[in-house]
C-alpha cells in the first residue's frame, strides 16, 4: 500500500509581474508505507516544492498528489493529511517556537487538541526516540545544530505522523550533527516502521 502517490504532477509559481515559473512537470511517484526513500536533485530542481506538495502546504497546479488515497486538494481532509505527513524543514530555527525544549515539542499536539496527559506521554516518547530526553528543560537556542534538528524532528514525531518528510535536514550541519540526524531517522524507519522521505542534493 502506498502512503503517497503523485500522478502527472505539475507546479508553477506565479508572479503577477513575470511569466509563470514552472518548477515541476509530469512527476509520477509512489511511496510505499514503511519505506525509506531519498529524493535527490541539485539546488533549484524542485525538491522542496515537492516536499510541500506531500502535506498540502502547496497544491499542484496540474495532476494529483494523494496521501493514503486522499487527494491533497480535498479541503475537508487537509487536517488529516497534515497529521499523516509531517514535514521537517532544512533550518531547524524556522521550526522551533518555544524557549524550552519540551514546550517546543508539545506545540504541535497542543494545536491538535490532544489532552494534556497524552501530550506529556507523546513529548517524552518523541524526545526519547531522537535521543534528546535529557535536554527536555534546555533552551533550544543553546543547543548545537544537530541537537536542534533532532528537536525539530521530535516536534513532528509528537504529532504521530505515518510519514516523515525531511527537506535537506543535514544541509546546515557539521559531520557529527549530520551523523546524529541520519542515525535517528534510520532508527525511526527500522524500529517504528515509519515511512521516511529524505530530500537531499
Amino acid at each position: 500500500m502506498n502512503i503517497i502517490d503523485a500522478k502527472e504532477v505539475c507546479f508553477q509559481y506565479v508572479n503577477p509581474d513575470e511569466a509563470p515559473h514552472i518548477v515541476l512537470q509530469g512527476i509520477n511517484l509512489a511511496v510505499k508505507k514503511g519505506s525509506f526513500v531519498a529524493l535527490l536533485g541539485h539546488n533549484g530542481s524542485g525538491k522542496s516544492t515537492l516536499s510541500r506538495l506531500f502535506n498540502a502546504i502547496l497544491l499542484p497546479t496540474g495532476g494529483v498528489v494523494s496521501v493514503d488515497g486522499v487527494p491533497t486538494s480535498d479541503e475537508a481532509r487537509v487536517y488529516d493529511i497534515r497529521c499523516k505527513v509531517g514535514l521537517v524543514l532544512q533550518n531547524p530555527d524556522n521550526q522551533l517556537v518555544s524557549s524550552i525544549v519540551e514546550e517546543d515539542v508539545a506545540f504541535g499536539p497542543e494545536n491538535l487538541g490532544v489532552p494534556p496527559a497524552e501530550i506529556r506521554r507523546r513529548v517524552e516518547t518523541a524526545l526519547r526516540a531522537v535521543g534528546m530526553y535529557d535536554y527536555r528543560d534546555s533552551a533550544p537556542h543553546k543547543l548545537s545544530g544537530g541537537q536542534k534538528q533532532r528537536i525539530a524532528i521530535a516536534g513532528v514525531l509528537a504529532m504521530q505522523p505515518e510519514c516523515l518528510v525531511l527537506d535537506e535536514p543535514t544541509a546546515m550541519l557539521d559531520p557529527a550533527g549530520r551523523r546524529e540526524v541520519l542515525e535517528t531517522v534510520h532508527r525511526l524507519n527500522k524500529e517504528q516502521n515509519m515511512t521516511v522521505i529524505l530530500i537531499t542534493h
